[in-house]
């Protein structure tokens, strides 16, 4: 029924409630008992619960007191402490003032009366604010700032006195007021701004003193605030013209009256001033009157003064003027310039013009004369073609008879006319601005030594010179024509410079992922002042025979290299000899030969015993290829162009053995067309062989995809005939009767 955690007052006011309860209890049992005995027990009861509940409010008196007067000794020992404090310390519990110390209460005399316990919090700062001993606040106190966690508020107080404001919340939500006076601190800082100010003026003017410019501030009203010796001594002022007061105007006027400057300056003063005021800054270049110039610069100041700042820039004025005019005089002089190059400009595009139209002409000339060479060359190597075969026909009938010797000389000549024509044509194409005059493919170099070779190797017995070659069987790209010819020229070179009994050797050299051809004779050899000139045209060593050439077979070698991107050079010893080198890269061993060049070198001594169809449009070439076959034993049938050449292939009944054919026939006919159309009438891959003064690439890839071989016109007898009967015995082998058996067990003959 009591509970011991309530205070002591309320359990005694409680205790005497169940005292008071109790007695009128027994009371009531006394009035109610009937017998004396009952009454009796019922007060000795009533006396000892009486007796036990005295007991306990005696304790609980002297406990409360106890309590009361421990309260009361620690409020004094917080007073004390309190007071002790040398700042003043306030406590608001639920936003109410619970305590606070002296120095607190009494910090504001006129409103101290007022600043007791139950004081609000919002109400004390109300009474900060109507103080009149409070001059200011660094900050106005708004109605937040009462629920934030923390305020500091700087109070200036009467007498220069100074105090920090702090309020800070405890955990359980009251808020703690801690007023420190700073007046002190503020002090020191403004004695410390003082002297610093102090220190930046002494600084300043110190700056003033050591700029090299002139340096004056004006009031706001165009007074004189403060300036430097540049200032003065720029404009030759004495010390007592330019003192603190002395306004704009009349500075003005004594510069005017010294004749420092012109009198239209002063009327220009109010716009400067109107256009310092509109902008902010001014700037102009203005001309005293001792020939001086100023660069004269004015911006505002903070306070609505000025600030004028002069440079003495006479010394860049004059440099600036000086420079202004040399440029007049340079344009002047650059414009004349411009005029005579104008003229210049003018004759060199009339000779541009007429050198464009020289040149157009002579591209012209080129063009016709890479034109009128391509269609000359099968027509001029016609005849020499069928001059060949009837020549080699000659010599064959006449071997052994007096006639054989001068046969040989017509050989010989025809020889020289052949090679000539080709060293012209060849300079022709390569000299041409066609980007088809050389066309790179993939060649076997073992071939092409090998071919090189046997063509050659009759001109050195004649010579009586050795020649040796070093087989090898690298792959190069190039062009077919152009590297077989710059081979034959070096090697023929190489025979024709080197005296009976000599040598000659030529081969191949691997160097890495490129190769070397090299040609080594012991020759004559090459003088150092004949080295510089060897690879021009028509250009002959000082040491060289008379009619041993024309100089042309090392231009052709240069020219083709450079077109093929090969490297080419020689070194030579006088009386020794000499070696020619071409360096290609290599491109590997890995591609078949179109044909075996084994099985076409040499050529049987039997008859030609085949039919061979002739297709040429060309009479005497006709005529003495015919002779040539039919005189190595061949049945021949001679056509002039394909319709002809079928006709007899029906009239025939089978096909030709083997087909020799043109390339340019009359009237759009074609050698290609003739070798389809007998293969498609035969229904037989008959063997073919097209001679012809063409050698376009397009033509070689032609005869690799319809299976004929390309020799280009003057023919070389030595190797038509092997080769015709490489490529029918080739085709014989392939056209054997086979059998197949199906499954019925019957066989078939497979053509």
């Amino acid at each position: 029924m009591i509970d011991a955690t309530e205070a002591p007052e309320i359990q005694v006011e409680r205790q005497s409630k169940i005292i008071a309860a109790l007695v009128r209890r027994a009371t009531r049992q006394n009035e109610v008992g009937t017998t004396a005995y009952s009454a009796f027990q019922s007060a000795i009861e009533l006396q000892a619960q009486v007796a036990a509940k005295t007991r306990d409010l005696e304790r609980a008196a002297t406990e409360l007191e106890s309590v009361r007067f421990e309260r009361e000794r620690t409020r004094r020992n917080l007073d004390e402490a309190l007071s002790a404090m040398g700042d003043g310390l306030a406590l608001f519990t639920d936003k109410r003032l619970d305590i606070c110390n002296d120095l607190f209460q009494h910090l504001l005399g006129d409103v101290s009366d007022r600043v007791r316990p139950g004081l609000g919090l919002t109400e004390y700062f109300d009474l900060l604010a109507q103080s009149e001993l409070v001059l200011s606040l660094d900050r106005k106190i708004q109605p937040a700032d009462m629920t934030a966690p923390t305020l500091s508020v700087v109070i200036e107080l009467t007498k220069d006195r100074w105090y920090r404001l702090n309020m800070e919340r405890t955990s359980a939500g009251n808020r703690i007021l801690l007023l420190t006076e700073i007046t002190s601190i503020v002090r020191q800082n403004r004695v410390e701004k003082e002297r610093l100010i102090d220190r930046q003026a002494d600084y300043l003017q110190a700056v003033f003193e050591n700029m090299t410019s002139g340096v004056c501030t004006f009031s706001p009203t165009g007074e004189v605030m403060m300036h430097n010796l540049q200032f003065r001594q720029l404009l030759g002022l004495p010390y007592t013209a330019v003192q603190k007061g002395m306004t704009l105007h009349r500075l003005l006027e004594f510069l005017t009256q010294r004749g420092l400057i012109a009198d239209a300056s002063l009327a220009l003063v109010d716009k400067w001033q109107a256009r310092l005021l509109r902008s902010g800054r001014f700037r102009r270049r203005v001309r005293s009157g001792t020939d001086k110039v100023f660069d004269l610069q004015a911006n505002m100041l903070p306070d609505g003064g000025f600030l004028v700042e002069l440079k003495d820039v006479t010394l860049e004025a004059r440099a600036t003027e000086m420079l202004e005019n040399r440029v007049q005089e340079r344009t002047a002089e650059l414009t004349r310039t411009n005029l005579r190059l104008t003229e210049q400009y003018e004759e060199k595009a009339r000779v541009e013009e007429e050198l464009r139209l020289a040149k157009e002409r002579a591209e012209a000339a080129v063009s016709s004369k890479t034109r009128f060479l391509a269609a000359a060359s099968h027509d001029l190597l016609q005849p020499i073609n069928a001059a060949k075969l009837l020549i080699a026909t000659l010599q064959q009938n006449t071997a052994g008879s007096p006639h054989a010797a001068q046969t040989e000389r017509l050989k010989g000549a025809f020889t020289s006319i052949e090679q000539l024509l080709h060293a012209l044509l060849d300079i022709s194409r390569l000299d041409s601005n066609d980007p088809d005059a050389v066309t790179p493919s993939i060649l076997n170099l073992g071939n092409i030594l090998q071919g090189v070779f046997e063509d050659q190797s009759p001109l050195a017995d004649q010579k009586g010179v050795r020649l040796e070659m070093v087989p090898c069987r690298c792959y190069v790209r190039s062009d077919p024509v152009y590297l077989l010819r710059s081979i034959q020229n070096l090697v023929v070179n190489a025979i024709q410079y080197t005296d009976p009994g000599g040598k000659v050797l030529f081969g191949c050299r691997r160097r890495g992922d490129k190769v070397e051809l090299q040609v080594w004779d012991t020759g004559i050899g090459i003088d150092e002042e004949d080295k510089s000139r060897i690879f021009e045209e028509f250009a002959r060593a000082g040491n060289v025979p008379v009619g041993s050439g024309v100089g042309l077979g090392l231009s052709i070698v240069e020219r083709t290299c450079r077109h093929l991107g090969h490297r080419l050079w020689m070194s030579s010893e006088l009386g020794v000899g000499s070696v020619f080198c071409v360096e290609m890269d290599l491109v590997g061993d890995h591609i078949d030969d179109v044909e075996p060049v084994e099985a076409v070198r040499h050529a049987s001594d039997l008859p030609l015993d085949h039919i061979a169809l002739v297709v040429e449009n060309d009479a005497d070439v006709l005529f003495a290829t015919t002779q040539t076959l039919q005189g190595w034993g061949a049945s021949v049938l001679p056509a002039a162009s394909t319709e002809e050449a079928l006709s007899f292939v029906r009239d025939m009944g089978i096909p030709p053995d083997i087909m020799l054919v043109d390339f340019q026939l009359d009237n759009g006919d074609t050698g290609l067309r003739a070798i389809e159309a007998i293969r498609g009438l035969t229904g037989t891959n008959v063997p073919a062989i097209m001679i012809t003064a063409d050698r376009r690439e397009s033509l070689l890839r032609a005869g690799q995809q319809m299976d004929f071989t390309v020799m280009t016109k003057p023919v070389q007898l030595s190797r038509l005939r092997p080769l015709i009967e490489w490529k029918v015995q080739a085709h014989a082998s392939a056209v054997q009767p086979k059998v197949a058996h199906d499954t019925a067990g019957q066989g078939h003959t497979l053509g």
